[in-house]
């Protein structure tokens, strides 16, 4: 494909577009020459009304080599706090629940969604990509990933080949990628369908809150709370993806995408309930969630870019589907308005529609029988989801840029048609989850 001189800026936002497809870091044009270090980073703040709070930080260096040999190094830090839904039903009486670890519980107010208010913890999370041509036309890269939380461990490693064709205005990439999770819950794994048992006192959580403050009355070793329970439990995912990007003309590329992933081994989320009610809504025992041990998802991914003279409109969807019954389809569009030679405005804007799993329930009658799979997570159950926001970024003088970023996300979970016995046809089970998001950006 050939550009002509009035048309350099277009080839800049093309080139842009084309490594944000691919999901590398564009080389800055002067970095074969110096191999300079480029470092990318970023602090995030996600807050939920009422609920979970968090802040983010990245730091993402790269650097090439020379002849496109390119290493990229990121860290990034988690710390997340606030209240998380636990899935138990509101009732019209106060609620007492025991918290994870089996030292103490909390109430919960009449009418009020049951909410674990001691939701803390952290995550450190490490990545090392090495990209380098192959042939020609033949590029390939490995990684490398390491995440570490309370009660959470992740490792993994990934690998893809990209071929250019047609005087590389068609790539043909494929990448394979394997994670393995280690879960180990405070106070233990419970058993599916366990009955949560009754607080024999409210109060401080030693566990939840990582510290030893708590009555010395109740001062016992954590691991001891629950007795019954099982130990750590472990999951393995692996991820096949298969690509096609296509520059269609001198402003327009377009991307296509399919994607695989199976997982296997404990899928559960180990801190979720289920109510058990009776036929005036009126909740007789909570139980642990239980979900199957295998899942497998299917997704297909559209997105094309195209560069207008005074900026970029970028437009994607998303179709997934997995063996839970889970099927979603997600919209996407950002356009970029290039303000001067060196700033810009980008609004964006995603809605998201999603079905329940086929498990998914929001609590489970007494005189049913009990099934071998239940949640009421209402990330898996029926939801309508929007994000709306606005990003401004300049570049600087230096070669330096900033952007900041702020946004509004809305969650909307609904009935997936059950019938609400009782009192629960006057409480509101299917709340929404809103939250603002404020990021900040410099690359240097």
């Amino acid at each position: 494909m050939q550009l002509d001189n009035s048309s350099t800026n277009i080839a800049a936002s093309l080139a842009l577009a084309t490594c944000t497809l691919l999901g590398s870091t564009p080389a800055l044009a002067n970095e074969s020459v110096d191999n300079e270090w480029r470092f990318d980073t970023a602090i995030l703040y996600y807050g939920e009304t009422d609920r979970v709070s968090l802040v983010e930080g990245v730091i993402s260096a790269t650097k090439d080599f020379g002849d496109d040999h390119i290493f990229n190094g990121k860290l990034t830090y988690d710390g997340l706090t606030g209240a998380s839904a636990t899935g138990a039903v509101p009732q019209d009486t106060v609620q007492t629940f025991s918290r994870p670890s089996g030292h103490g519980g909390y109430a919960v107010a009449a009418g009020e969604l049951p909410l674990d208010d001691t939701f803390r913890d952290s995550r450190v999370q490490l990545n090392a990509q090495w990209t380098q041509p192959l042939g020609d036309n033949l590029r390939g890269s490995a990684g490398v990933h390491a995440s570490k939380e309370y009660d959470y461990l992740s490792l993994g490693m990934n690998g893809s080949l990209a071929q250019d064709f047609d005087q590389k205005n068609t790539t043909l990439s494929l990448g394979l990628s394997y994670q393995f999770d280690q879960i180990d819950p405070v106070g233990g794994t419970p058993e599916r369908l366990g009955v949560m048992p009754i607080p024999t006192y409210i109060g401080d959580d030693y566990d939840d809150d990582h510290d030893d403050d708590y009555d010395d009355d109740h001062d016992d070793d954590h691991d001891n709370a629950y007795p019954d329970r099982n130990g750590t439990q472990n999951k393995d995912t692996v991820d096949v993806l298969l690509g096609l990007t296509q520059i269609i003309n001198r402003r327009t590329i377009m991307q296509l995408n399919y994607g695989v992933s199976v997982s296997d081994g404990y899928l559960n989320d180990p801190y979720k309930l289920v109510s058990v009610v009776n036929d005036l809504g009126q909740t007789q025992q909570t139980l642990f969630e239980s979900r199957p041990d295998q899942r497998t998802k299917h997704n297909v991914y559209w997105q094309t870019k195209y560069a207008m003279d005074s900026g970029v409109f970028d437009i994607s969807y998303r179709y997934a589907t997995d063996d839970w019954d889970i099927t979603s389809h997600t919209l996407e569009s950002r356009l970029r308005f290039n303000i001067t030679d060196n700033s810009y405005l980008q609004p964006h804007i995603r809605i998201y529609k999603q079905t329940a799993a086929e498990f998914y329930q929001p609590f489970i009658l007494d005189d049913s029988p009990l099934p071998t799979f239940a949640s009421a997570d209402y990330r898996l159950g029926d939801m309508d989801a929007y994000t709306v926001g606005l990003k401004y970024g300049q570049q600087l003088d230096n070669g330096d840029a900033w952007a900041v970023r702020m946004e509004y996300y809305q969650q909307n979970p609904k009935n997936a048609g059950f019938d609400e016995p009782g009192q629960l046809a006057d409480l509101d089970l299917y709340p929404s989850v809103k939250a603002m998001m404020v990021q900040f950006n410099y690359q240097f």
